[in-house]
């Protein structure tokens, strides 16, 4: 007698393959997803920073670098007058030093706390820089027509993002 064979069915091999090949597929499926979420994560934190940058540009926009009753040549140091609070500030000079930390939350452009964006942090300095070459930072003291204000991002204490611009400190009359 002759035994019968089937034939009908898959064998251990081809059963070990098939998982091993689901398996591979999974895990790369769960790494697609756990690296797009993470340049999710960074692409929402730099838009939060551009944001946050945007307000202090905003802010500053229209005010005056330094006190217009005050002569330019005679200003040695830049930063807020003696006694004067963030939300007072009237000139791009007083910004120097700023610190969003020292509040609690970074600020918008008109003067609010966005305690929803805790976790970031707001730095301004702001620079006299030379007439002739820009990169050059010159001493408070130094008479020269331009600033550099320079806005950074910092995320639970960690730079994120820093940009700066030219301001004149000449008015035109």
């Amino acid at each position: 007698m002759q035994k019968a064979r089937y034939n009908n069915g898959f064998t251990l091999i081809e059963v070990l393959f098939g998982v091993i090949l689901v398996g591979i597929s999974i895990a790369c499926l769960v790494a697609t997803n756990i690296t797009s979420t993470r340049a999710n994560n960074i692409a929402m934190n730099l838009s939060t920073a551009e944001f946050l940058t945007e307000q202090i540009r905003e802010l500053t926009t229209l005010l005056p670098v330094v006190d217009p009753e005050i002569n330019w040549e005679t200003i040695v140091t830049l930063g807020p007058e003696s006694g004067e609070i963030w939300s007072d500030y009237d000139e791009v000079d007083d910004f120097d030093g700023f610190d969003s930390a020292n509040i609690s939350a970074p600020i918008s452009a008109d003067r609010k706390v966005l305690n929803d964006f805790s976790a970031f942090t707001q730095r301004v300095t702001v620079e006299k820089v030379s007439d002739v070459n820009f990169e050059q930072v010159v001493p408070d003291n130094y008479l020269s027509g331009f600033v550099r204000v320079t806005v950074e991002i910092l995320l639970n204490s960690e730079p994120l993002y820093s940009v700066n611009w030219i301001r004149t400190v000449r008015t035109q009359n």
